[in-house]
């Protein structure tokens, strides 16, 4: 039984996916490390979403498009525009602040938790698998009214198909 219950816990850890969650398809398992330059740390889904739960005082950056931030984000989330990232805009924000980036898979988003490090914030950390994965785990997106929504801007179709729940969105 022990050994049943270590292999579980090994496998979940390989495959990076939730002991409890939807597992994660081992092609973007591969895609995202080839994406990543594993500057920035990763947390998972289920780690953010026990987050949210107790109410910690976090930041939560979406990097993507405003067209992409419209159609959904999480909960909670703060609007960062990628292309348009300014240090400046970051000089009143403290530095001890948990920061925590996304955006589609993570890319985008370990770009900008580059910058904010290099601005001296100490805890940074990439949604692993970015909102794609967050969703494909079964937890919730609102748009921008607020409203939860099944709809996932997924930039492009290439990109889309890493998407596995939820409403693809491409315009």
């Amino acid at each position: 039984m022990i050994r049943l219950i270590l292999h579980i816990i090994l496998m979940s850890i390989l495959t990076n996916s939730s002991l409890f969650g939807q597992e994660t398809d081992p092609a973007y398992v591969k895609k995202l490390d080839k994406l990543y330059q594993h500057s920035v740390e990763v947390i998972q889904p289920d780690e953010l979403s026990g987050i949210l739960d107790s109410n910690s005082d976090v930041l939560i950056l979406d990097t993507r498009t405003e067209r992409e931030f419209e159609v959904s984000h999480i909960p909670g989330a703060t609007f960062v525009d990628y292309d348009s990232f300014k240090k400046k805009d970051w000089d009143d924000v403290s530095r001890d602040k948990k920061v925590i980036v996304y955006c589609s898979v993570g890319y985008r988003s370990e770009r900008i938790g580059e910058k904010l490090q290099k601005m001296g914030f100490g805890d940074v950390q990439n949604l692993y698998g970015g909102i794609f994965e967050w969703k494909n785990q079964g937890y919730q997106v609102e748009d921008a009214a607020g409203s939860t929504t099944e709809q996932v801007h997924t930039y492009n179709k290439d990109w889309g198909q890493w998407l596995q729940k939820g409403e693809k969105v491409y315009k």
